[in-house]
């Protein structure tokens, strides 16, 4: 298979080769984890490069109801930039656990799935979910949404869309005609003139965001900041909210998702101490194998501009710590190689290994494509189970 970069590709690999990865853990220069996290996480802070002010929640609830067991609510809150989040709280209808404690909490983080216009229907099952999304949570998830069936067993789940998705995606009246007309000309049968909401507008929205994210990149870089950066504050907020609720256990928190959410997922729980347990199902592998083979099946939301020359995208989820850190790999998953996933999952046994915490690592391989399906979900929920249930 040709590279990428043409013969420009020899560049590339010279540049990995040399690579040292000099904030791993398993660099010589680490024995400690604490003070390791310490030097890593400060650093990864500067080339996130986001710090917005701090703003009240200003939260409003704009749907309560029962379903499923469950008590569902439609919530949103303030932004310091943008629109406003909104989210769906879930929890059972008893609300706190049979001896009367507080609800271990999960926040559960939605895909990228080349699906902006929705973000948080993917993953639950509110009373109205849209059409459109019953054939892709059975593409991706099974025929269910994972968030409601976890909030099934006992937790408090919170599913917010992250930036750019859902609520807080760009709408196409905040941009420029010209900018917004020549995206149009791209999109099939002129989908940006059907009724919003349509699925043929939906379709036709998603292939504009698309387009838009090198457009979206470039601009923050060229501010200063990062993409990566506006994800991880959004959703370090919404890890505010979560615990904000008086249900929730704040010593017993964790997070997950598919995917992007997956991505979010490495991210959050390197950089918010608060995650006691994670899971990032069908997102990971070397950054060799990022660069060299598969950055054309991935998102600008995952690059953070100089991190190879500090880590390895491995190093940064173990960035979570002497946590309990889990990975499902899918074996045909077409957006990484097999090679890269398995020396993924490698590089994790050896850094759990050096932490002197090799049970805190599983890694589980699945057969099949890029997928969240119920026995993988099954398999996550027994892992919370077992970390978060006291």
């Amino acid at each position: 298979m040709k590279p990428i970069m043409g013969a420009y590709q020899g560049a590339v690999r010279d540049y990995l080769n040399k690579q040292k990865y000099p904030l791993s853990y398993l660099s010589d220069e680490f024995n400690d984890v604490a003070a390791w996290q310490d030097a890593a996480r400060a650093k990864v802070r500067e080339l996130l490069s986001y710090s917005p002010p701090k703003i009240p929640f200003d939260a409003q609830v704009h749907d309560e109801y029962v379903k499923g067991g469950l008590i569902y609510q439609h919530v949103s809150y303030a932004q310091p930039f943008g629109p406003r989040t909104e989210g769906i709280l879930m929890r059972p209808a008893g609300r706190a656990q049979p001896d009367g404690g507080r609800l271990p909490g999960i926040l559960a983080l939605h895909d990228h799935g080349g699906f902006k216009y929705y973000g948080k229907e993917k993953i639950t099952s509110p009373k109205a979910l849209p059409s459109i999304m019953v054939d892709f949570q059975e593409q991706y998830y099974g025929g269910r949404g994972w968030a409601h069936e976890l909030a099934r067993r006992g937790y408090a789940v919170f599913v917010p869309d992250v930036f750019l998705w859902g609520s807080r995606k760009i709408n196409i009246d905040d941009v420029p005609a010209w900018y917004a007309a020549a995206h149009e000309s791209l999109t099939p049968h002129g989908g940006l003139m059907a009724p919003e909401g349509s699925d043929e507008y939906i379709g036709a929205y998603n292939n504009f965001a698309g387009f838009m994210e090198s457009d979206i990149a470039k601009t923050l870089i060229e501010a200063g900041t990062t993409w990566p950066g506006f994800m991880v504050s959004d959703d370090m907020r919404a890890l505010d909210f979560l615990l904000s609720q008086p249900y929730v256990d704040p010593e017993n928190v964790g997070c997950g998702g598919l995917s992007g959410g997956g991505c979010r997922t490495v991210f959050l729980a390197a950089m918010d101490e608060r995650v006691k347990c994670s899971v990032c199902a069908g997102f990971m592998t070397t950054s060799e194998d990022f660069a060299l083979n598969k950055v054309h099946t991935h998102t600008w939301m995952m690059y953070l501009p100089g991190l190879t020359n500090l880590m390895d995208f491995t190093d940064l989820y173990s960035l979570h710590g002497k946590k309990p850190t889990m990975v499902l790999y899918d074996a045909d998953d077409e957006l990484f190689t097999p090679a890269g996933m398995w020396e993924a999952d490698a590089r994790f046994r050896r850094i759990y290994a050096k932490m002197g915490a090799p049970e805190l690592y599983r890694g589980h391989f699945f057969p099949g494509p890029h997928k969240f399906d119920v026995e993988m979900q099954e398999i996550a929920f027994d892992f919370y189970d077992e970390w978060l249930k006291p």
